[in-house]
């Protein structure tokens, strides 16, 4: 029976992560909600894609980093190494 076991107490974590994913998200959703509310952005009247692409441009300002660098690395050719380094590495794998 110790199978049992473990899948119960497997089940048992599995149902305690759901609960705590949806307290996060819970306490997330009203930091959005008090922000809202204290900048009157809840009191307007503003469509559900207004209010997407707010929260769009509030990412991008806040994420530049993690864009440029997406963008630099899919961007960026990779350079040959120099001759010199390509023959240490063939010395050291050799």
């Amino acid at each position: 029976m110790p199978a049992k076991a473990a899948i119960s107490d497997i089940d048992a974590q599995i149902e305690k992560l759901r609960n705590r994913k949806k307290l996060l998200i819970v306490k997330s959703a009203e930091r959005f909600v008090r922000a809202a509310t204290k900048s009157g952005l809840a009191e307007l009247d503003i469509s559900d894609e207004e209010l997407d692409a707010i929260f769009d441009d509030i990412s991008r300002r806040f994420q530049p980093e993690v864009k440029n660098l997406n963008q630099l690395s899919s961007q960026t050719p990779r350079l040959p190494a120099p001759a010199s380094e390509a023959v240490a590495e063939t010395a050291q794998n050799g």
